[in-house]
């Protein structure tokens, strides 16, 4: 697997090694040998998985400590625009955002540390996403950034009225309002 840097420490679009030919393709999609080389102070404990049509937003989602996750998340079917907004209060690149394609043809992945929003939009008729989480989900650390705040200016790529959004994330707060992690150094030591 090829590990990418992004603008943002601690940040990482992973490339899977692919072996293709006229029958299909093979990859190791997660291989905790060799990803532990790298992030030795990941451990995985759950996978999720979601289908969402054409124009489905979902996010700015995180969670607080104790119970905050690393993600690495891909896509299995479709074509996404995955977003990461670093809200470590004190990070050199606080507030700002990395955006990604994700689909099923560039097999493309993001590793997505705690101390990160997290958004997706569906750019395809229909996508399927899969995640790893190293946390469970606790409903009452739940928190969320509404996808158009102004402070952090993400280009969705597509037109407002072109997007759904659920209830609940029609409702999130803004940045500036948000409850927010501590910068620490050496994440995944």
């Amino acid at each position: 697997m090829k590990i990418i840097s992004t603008k943002i420490n601690d940040l990482y679009i992973i490339e899977p090694q692919i072996f293709s030919d006229e029958r299909g393709y093979f990859f190791e999609s997660f291989n905790e040998q060799k990803f532990n080389i790298k992030f030795p102070a990941i451990n995985f404990c759950q996978d999720n998985e979601s289908k969402s049509s054409f124009g489905v937003l979902r996010g700015l989602h995180y969670q607080l400590p104790p119970k905050a996750q690393t993600k690495l998340v891909r896509v299995i079917k479709g074509k996404v625009l995955d977003v990461a907004v670093d809200i470590r209060k004190g990070s050199p690149t606080f507030g700002d955002h990395v955006s990604v394609e994700l689909s099923a043809e560039n097999k493309k992945q993001l590793l997505i540390p705690r101390g990160f929003a997290h958004g997706f939009v569906v750019l395809s008729d229909e996508a399927i996403l899969s995640y790893k989480v190293d946390n469970f989900y606790e409903k009452k650390l739940d928190r969320g950034i509404i996808f158009n705040d102004i402070n952090l200016n993400i280009d969705w790529k597509l037109k407002k009225e072109d997007l759904e959004l659920s209830k609940k994330d029609k409702k999130l707060g803004i940045f500036k309002e948000s409850e927010l992690f501590r910068y620490t150094k050496n994440q995944y030591d």
